[in-house]
């Protein structure tokens, strides 16, 4: 009996086992069925993966970067296409390449399409659907280039011929049934079109920069020939002025002071003299050189030429509300040939100066002490030097926003 009994329980010990081996079976396969389908699951998103990141790429490939900014960021020195002297010869070239797109429209070579086409077994219709869309596509790739015609700026020529390039080709993929497409040919007239329209800006723009600058040197050439003739007048009436007096002095019998008198009138005499010169002499004048640390910082100057009797009255003049701060003087230097000494020094500090493209602008990242080394190695004589700026309204408003810092509740 007691044996019997032991067999009992060691059998339902063994049930028990196995009933929990069937149970850790049963979990084995859920966990393997859920692998699975986690498996199969995973396998249809890598494949749908790949297919969004290949339609991603497709979508880049169409995209053309037209963001003023991220342009301006590349933007480089323009170089003309199609180099001419001036901008009525661009206007000229518009207009005969002008007269060859409409001619290449009305004679139907801009697009091409299929010649086969039938509709409901007429070649007629076919022949005909064929032709409107054919209208339709090249109306949709006209209006893209004249929209880039009328906005274009020169440095985006790059971005406006890629995009009409994206609209050939979209119009070739949304006709490929017809096979429309737009003529090479026709599309090449229409790239020129861009590329001589920016050239034709391009030029524009350098020749209104070029006559605002000299504009500008006739203006400042006028003021100092009006100076020259006011002290010439000046001069003559104190002349005047002495010849009689000496004249008086003489008839009086006080030859001393008429001899002082004469000496005086040489003296008049050598200055209209030296100011007849410098009227005749073109190149004479003043070369200064000037900062503005409030505006630009502690390392930049601004080096240039003015023929006024009074070189200050430009220095002053350039300080006005276009810039915040008055300028400061560091150096200023009579040449009877002033404009080769701003050459050289202009071209000796070529490598520091601050915009490349526009040599009229004479600024460079230098320091004063620097440009009066040049200038003495020039042999040329400095009138007036000051290493340190005063920069004093500068100051001033560096001294107030430090104390309205400070102030609690500011």
């Amino acid at each position: 009996m007691v044996p019997l009994r032991a067999e009992v329980a060691t059998l339902g010990a063994e049930k028990q086992q196995l009933e929990a081996l069937r149970a850790e079976v049963a979990s084995l396969r859920s966990q393997r069925d859920a692998l699975v389908a986690e498996t199969t699951q995973l396998r249809e998103l890598q494949s749908e993966s790949a297919g969004l990141r290949a339609e991603l790429t497709e979508l880049q490939s169409q995209v053309v970067e037209t963001r003023e900014t991220a342009i301006l960021q590349e933007v480089g020195v323009y170089e003309y296409r199609h180099p001419l002297t001036d901008a009525p010869a661009y206007k000229t070239q518009l207009a005969q390449l002008s007269d060859q797109i409409k001619a290449a429209v009305k004679a139907g070579t801009a697009v091409t399409g299929a010649q086969n086409w039938t509709v409901n077994g007429s070649a007629k219709e076919g022949a005909r659907m064929v032709r409107e869309f054919s209208k339709l596509m090249l109306r949709a790739y006209n209006n893209e280039a004249d929209n880039a015609v009328r906005s274009m700026k020169p440095y985006a020529l790059a971005t406006s011929v890629a995009r009409l390039t994206k609209a050939k080709e979209t119009i070739s993929k949304l006709g490929k049934t017809m096979s429309i497409t737009v003529n090479e040919a026709y599309h090449v007239l229409r790239v020129t079109e861009l590329e001589l329209t920016a050239d034709y800006l391009a030029k524009v723009a350098e020749q209104k920069e070029r006559e605002r600058a000299e504009r500008a040197r006739l203006r400042e050439e006028e003021i100092a020939q009006r100076e020259f003739e006011r002290e010439r007048e000046r001069l003559r009436k104190e002349h005047a002025h002495y010849v009689e007096a000496a004249a008086q002095l003489h008839a009086k019998g006080d030859h001393e002071a008429a001899e002082q008198a004469e000496e005086k009138l040489t003296e008049i005499q050598g200055s209209i003299d030296g100011v007849d010169e410098r009227a005749a002499n073109i190149r004479a004048g003043h070369v200064y050189v000037i900062s503005n640390v409030g505006a630009f910082g502690p390392e930049m100057v601004k080096i240039g030429l003015t023929r006024r009797l009074d070189p200050m009255d430009r220095v002053r003049e350039l300080g006005d509300a276009s810039v915040p701060f008055h300028y400061d003087l560091h150096a200023m230097v009579f040449s009877a040939d002033a404009v080769t000494l701003e050459t050289q020094l202009h071209q000796a500090l070529g490598q520091w100066r601050v915009n490349l493209v526009n040599q009229r602008r004479e600024f460079f990242r230098t320091t004063p002490t620097k440009v009066r080394d040049l200038i003495l190695g020039y042999d040329a004589s400095i009138i007036t030097w000051v290493e340190e700026p005063e920069a004093l309204e500068w100051r001033q408003s560096e001294t107030t926003r430090r104390e309205l810092r400070s102030t609690p509740g500011s």
